[in-house]
């Protein structure tokens, strides 16, 4: 099987970075990389014994045949029925980091790259492994790859493209459900555990549910009711064969206000304005300068906060569009157009002290003239009688 990502993109990416090898050992690189292939056993959870599970994937520049794969004991069975499993350099003898880091540099060396440049994952690298990695390869240089392989993950597949769909349908879906079904007097933990159910028993792996109710901004799930004339925001993460979706909707408890439906209607007009100037060739200063542009025009704007980020395996992936957002990184694509098949979360918020937090979060997908909208329902208020 022929690797299930571009070669080409990445041997680019190696080029300009000068990295001769590169070791991917974050869950989601080997992943991607494997097309898919997750070991089971530690598909959440990756210590055991007195380390941790490592696996690891090289690559070498130009010859994607020499690349080579470090798992542990077990995995052989599970390779041998993935038919799109492309790696045929395997060693499957490390049960801990630190053998990992051995074995990888083991690879390296036999290939002819033991005083070559390997991009390495910092972030995702045990000490002990890098220890390894660098007594093993005394003459060798070691670089951050993390960037590359983020960069090269940011144009999704259309296999990737209907994952991420399916996933956000499947959390509205989970989000509308709760809301229709809850009464009044339910804590904010026991609506988080119940739409953690919902997600679950949709084929979901929970990630996570924020759930904010009353005049204040704490989404911290809690022992906090949602009582009559409140509202409620629902904030949820849940991945499908690894690849997150991230939405957020809004509800309320009875009629809403007019305070309500005017705040709501702000937080729609700022993202309905960022979501119009979303297409392949337009720049992440675009997006946030149009969505800006109309929360400025907002009588409640000193209460709101916008951002757009990218999504994918992980939350905030490539493309990154700004760097002045929550989670600071460099924004690469402020200035730099973005592709068709990349996949944005776009989400304003309002905190207001006579309402409480009022927020909408969705997932668009670039197209050549436009944009996707994964999961796009459920953005009025949903009410509900207690």
């Amino acid at each position: 099987m022929p690797p299930p990502f571009s070669t080409g993109k990445l041997d680019a990416l190696m080029d300009q970075a000068g990295i001769d090898v590169v070791l991917a050992t974050s869950k989601e690189n080997v992943q991607y990389l494997l097309g898919g292939y997750r070991f089971f056993l530690f598909a959440h959870k990756d210590s055991i014994g007195v380390s941790r599970y490592l696996p690891c994937l090289g690559y070498v520049k130009g010859r994607p045949e020499m690349g080579f794969y470090v798992g542990c004991q077990g995995e052989g069975t599970q390779q041998a029925l993935e038919p799109a499993f492309w790696i045929k350099n395997v060693r499957n003898n490390s049960w801990y980091s630190e053998k990992t880091g051995t074995e990888a540099a083991g690879f390296i060396r036999h290939l002819g790259f033991a005083a070559g440049v390997v991009g390495v994952e910092r972030a995702f690298l045990p000490t002990d492994c890098f220890t390894a990695l660098q007594s093993e390869l005394p003459g060798a240089k070691f670089i951050e790859a993390h960037p590359i392989l983020d960069e090269l993950r940011a144009v999704k597949r259309p296999e990737e493209l209907a994952i991420l769909k399916e996933a956000s349908e499947l959390i509205v879906d989970s989000l509308l459900e709760v809301v229709s079904n809850t009464t009044a007097g339910t804590t904010t933990r026991e609506i988080a555990e119940h739409v953690r159910r919902e997600e679950v028993n949709r084929g979901l792996n929970f990630e996570y549910c924020l759930a904010c109710t009353g005049r204040t901004d704490n989404r911290v799930p809690s022992e906090a009711r949602w009582e009559e004339g409140s509202i409620l925001s629902l904030d949820s993460g849940g991945n499908k064969n690894g690849y997150i979706g991230d939405l957020c909707r809004m509800a309320v408890m009875g009629t809403p206000t007019k305070l309500m439906t005017d705040l709501l209607a702000e937080v729609q007009a700022v993202q309905a304005a960022a979501r119009a100037a979303v297409r392949a060739g337009a720049t992440g200063n675009e997006i946030v300068e149009k969505a800006l542009a109309e929360q400025a025009r907002c009588p409640h704007r000193n209460q709101m906060i916008f951002l757009a980020h990218g999504m994918g395996l992980i939350q905030h992936e490539a493309p990154h569009l700004t760097s002045t957002g929550s989670i600071p990184y460099p924004a690469v694509y402020a200035s730099r157009p973005l592709q068709s098949g990349m996949v944005l979360s776009i989400e304003t918020d309002l905190r207001n002290p006579e309402v409480g937090f009022v927020k909408l979060e969705d997932t668009v997908a670039v197209t050549a003239d436009g944009y996707e909208a994964f999961g796009d329902r459920g953005r009025e208020w949903n009410a509900v009688q207690g």
